[in-house]
């Protein structure tokens, strides 16, 4: 019962911490690491539109602005198995990174997603698994500012949603990044 005062508290104040212009837009896990979920109560989610001002919206998104999809993503407890609806479909590169926050603390491995938009000096290819770079993505505490290393690279559609966590809560508005592949269409 504790655990879960705490996960709801801690998702009441991020949410009630984002104001726009604070975070780009943008949500991600607080201690993410590879493949292991946990931690993820510290989201810190965006009700703000706001995004980098050169990303550019998908010509053919598979899900379109406005359709519903089923989340298949893990990013943050409740999110898998969600129905979502797309907020945004954007066409760009995105990057998995692995980096030790500007405030101290655990190294935080394979954090899913920042965007190319989200690189300091973000150069006009792609970055290689193993390139160091700069975030100015600001997802959570410490990662703006912060060194990363590239884990992994694609080229796609990502995609901002709104949705209800499958075991219920508070709607989620605006959450950046999910990437075509942990989309699945409604039954």
């Amino acid at each position: 019962m504790v655990k879960r005062i705490l996960l709801v508290g801690a998702a009441a104040i991020a949410l009630s911490g984002c104001g726009a212009g604070e975070n780009n837009g943008t949500t991600a896990p607080v201690g993410s690491n590879s493949g292991n979920h946990a931690g993820h109560s510290d989201m810190n989610h965006s009700v703000s539109g706001e995004l980098p001002p050169s990303l550019k919206e998908a010509a053919n998104p598979k899900f379109e602005v406005g359709s519903q999809a089923l989340l298949i993503a893990d990013h943050m407890e409740g999110m898998e198995a969600a129905e979502a609806t797309i907020a945004g479909a954007y066409d760009t590169i995105v990057y998995a990174v692995s980096y030790t926050p500007t405030t101290g603390g655990k190294p935080v491995e394979n954090h899913k997603w920042v965007i190319q938009e989200e690189i300091q000096d973000a150069a006009d290819r792609p970055y290689e698994p193993g390139e160091k770079v700069v975030l100015k993505a600001d997802h959570m505490k410490g990662m703006k500012g912060a060194v990363a290393t590239i884990d992994s690279a694609e080229a796609g559609t990502v995609y901002a949603v709104d949705y209800t966590p499958a075991a219920g809560g508070e709607p989620v508005k605006n959450h950046k990044w999910v990437t075509e592949s942990e989309l699945s269409p409604m039954p």
